[in-house]
């Protein structure tokens, strides 16, 4: 009996949890749903922790559990519009803009301040629909963690029947030396040896793999390389703001 009636307790505690939850989410707005900045983001772990304990322990007074809902959703749209309003606020509790490709190079220093590696940012260039890293002029990272990308001009998406073209296959560039290691069963794959990628880097002035931070070759057999000291210092960089 008495394992009944905590039951029905749960359950009407959902019933009741559940459309506070959503008035307070749509209180808060799509940037919260959407775009989950940092301060969005803990936000709704809050909720998130407020809500499940509440749920799985009758002892808590559902009560303080609805004011406090009501109270985090306030909170959040104080902070909000306070950010918007006070520049410096919004720079202190978010992250900014990052630059991490530029002409086709990995900016190394800000991969490393933001924890990226080569991986993570190959992945998010094809959910991009961007297979090959010497197409990209200008990659940022925002501050909800998505990247951004401007391709470079001869890259840029025209209109065919503008132009009266053809269009060409696209192409993908597959890593073949990250962090100055070489990928030997890539090669493999595309069926190219260590000799051919060795002349290559020796065509483009280069003496020694251990120079460079990534290197890739597309279906054309085009490699591309990006140096470990490129921009290692930030230098030349200008800062990008929300």
């Amino acid at each position: 009996m008495e394992l009944m009636k905590e039951l029905v307790m749960v359950i009407g505690r959902i019933v009741t949890i559940i459309p506070l939850m959503l008035i307070v989410a749509l209180l808060m707005g799509k940037r919260s749903i959407g775009e989950l900045p940092v301060f969005d983001f803990l936000v709704i772990i809050i909720l998130g922790a407020v809500v499940g304990a509440d749920i799985a322990d009758p002892d808590i007074p559902h009560i303080h559990t609805g004011v406090a809902i009501v109270f985090i959703g306030i909170f959040q749209i104080i902070v909000s519009k306070s950010i918007i309003k006070f520049r410096k606020l919004g720079h202190l509790i978010t992250f900014e803009p990052t630059i991490v490709i530029q002409d086709g190079q990995l900016v190394i220093k800000n991969l490393k301040r933001l924890r990226y590696s080569v991986d993570n940012v190959l992945q998010m260039l094809r959910e991009k629909d961007v297979f090959d890293i010497s197409d990209v002029h200008l990659g940022i990272i925002e501050a909800n963690g998505r990247i951004s990308i401007l391709k470079k001009e001869t890259k840029a998406t025209v209109t065919l029947e503008d132009m009266n073209l053809e269009k060409k296959s696209a192409t993908i560039s597959y890593p073949v030396i990250v962090d100055g290691k070489i990928y030997v069963d890539v090669l493999e794959k595309l069926q190219l040896s260590e000799k051919w990628l060795q002349d290559q880097l020796v065509n483009l002035g280069f003496t020694t793999k251990e120079e460079i931070f990534f290197a890739s070759v597309n279906d054309k057999q085009e490699l591309h390389v990006s140096l470990k000291g490129y921009k290692e210092n930030g230098e030349g960089l200008a800062p990008i703001y929300h």
